[in-house]
């Protein structure tokens, strides 16, 4: 955090917007008639599960990276024959364990290992995975491949290769949309849910690390940058002041903005691209009708 508050211009890591109020403002954003991304790819799922069995074969474990409240897992598990386990990863707790208390009334001949861990970093799958030898599905559904950047997609597809080892797939889904309007009224809806996301991160600041950020100082705004295919949201200063965080000092001026999440933008021939730079293949593509949003099977690239 005082890392990118002291940069210029001011940032913050979106993954810290998502402590267990984040992630239920989060839950409640999926739900908004503005927010296409979620109800688009729910249908998808439904359309291409069947499918994805097909391919995967039995006895699968299911690997959730960002699981948040598993709302479209069932449909995954309900097409796979005899899955071996569901590990779903977050990292919030606290959210984590109310949505796997919840998907263990839905599923309950499926064991369920959660991990609380950033899965973008080393972490380690249950001890309980160490001897099975089926194949393993890795599960990244929502629009959270766009919170990276090109290089940091391409480390991350890879990292998650060496997670699921070698009889892996991955399920990746992408927001493709690229409309401004749309993308505009997505992140900035009328109710004001995806603001108070936004906000969220300065909360847990002065919650956790001593700040005294004021609110009501800032707007939230979200702005669409066609040259880098991204989304950004931004907490502007409506005026000047001073903040404390840590100990350390940071002046702000009326229009300074700390931007704290991107969301590009991938296009079938990018996510191929970065795909293949992670040694991953493409199998299958599931596409909506308004090519808005993709749902990809990856398998680990030839030669491997």
């Amino acid at each position: 955090m005082l890392a990118g508050l002291k940069t210029t211009p001011k940032t913050l890591p979106s993954i810290w917007l998502y402590d267990r109020r984040g992630s239920e403002l989060f839950e409640e954003i999926t739900g908004l008639d503005e927010y296409y991304q979620t109800r688009t790819e729910t249908a998808l799922l439904g359309e291409c599960s069947a499918a994805i069995a097909d391919v995967v074969g039995p006895d699968a474990v299911v690997v959730e990276f960002g699981s948040g409240a598993s709302r479209k897992t069932p449909l995954l598990l309900d097409a796979l024959a005899t899955p071996r386990a569901y590990v779903p990863i977050d990292i919030a707790d606290e959210f984590l364990d109310a949505a796997v208390a919840t998907l263990a009334r839905r599923c309950p001949g499926i064991p369920i290992l959660p991990v609380h861990a950033d899965f973008t970093r080393a972490f380690r799958l249950p001890p309980q995975l160490q001897n099975t030898h089926g194949p393993r599905l890795g599960f990244f559904p929502g629009t959270t491949i766009g919170n990276f950047a090109p290089g940091q997609a391409v480390a991350f597809l890879s990292h998650v290769g060496k997670v699921l080892g070698p009889r892996r797939w991955m399920l990746v889904g992408a927001d493709a949309c690229k409309a401004p309007a749309v993308l505009l009224r997505a992140y900035d809806d009328a109710h004001g849910v995806m603001a108070q996301l936004n906000l969220n991160v300065l909360v847990r600041i002065n919650r956790e690390l001593g700040g005294d950020l004021p609110l009501d100082a800032f707007h939230h705004e979200a702005r669409f940058d066609a040259s880098a295919s991204r989304i950004e949201l931004h907490l502007v200063a409506q005026r000047p002041f001073t903040a404390t965080v840590l100990g350390h000092r940071f002046n702000f001026t009326t229009g300074e903005s700390i931007r704290t999440v991107d969301s590009y933008k991938y296009g079938q021939a990018e996510l191929r691209v970065l795909a293949n730079c992670a040694g991953w293949d493409i199998e299958r593509v599931w596409l909506d009708a308004r090519s808005r949003f993709a749902v990809y099977l990856l398998r680990p690239a030839s030669g491997e």
